[in-house]
């Protein structure tokens, strides 16, 4: 419920119908969850269709996530960067990625 809360905050940021309440920027990118978002639809309803790895999001389902930076308050842990060094060090070769791009309806 908070990642798609989250996703639904950054998209009013660039699609409020009121122009003086748009923030700018783009929407997060993600990997390994994919969303739909329907720019027009009222704030709330924008975001659907929540997967992780191809099977539904539940809204009461706990799910671990990292970011370059925190999008929440009292967010605790070993910053990311560290952990992605950590990860591409013990590979020997780096695995082409899909790109994650919302679907966008309406």
């Amino acid at each position: 419920a908070q990642i798609k809360s989250m996703l639904e905050d950054i998209a009013d940021n660039l699609f409020n119908p009121d122009p003086y309440l748009q923030q700018g920027g783009d929407m997060v990118r993600v990997a390994g969850l994919s969303y739909a978002i329907a720019p027009s639809a009222r704030v709330g309803r924008r975001i659907s269709d929540l997967r992780v790895r191809g099977k539904p999001m539940e809204a009461n389902q706990r799910y671990k996530v990292a970011g370059w930076a925190p999008v929440a308050e009292g967010i605790s842990g070993e910053p990311v960067w560290n952990l992605a060094v950590r990860y591409l060090r013990g590979l020997r070769t780096v695995p082409a990625l899909k790109a994650g791009q919302p679907r966008v309806t309406g």
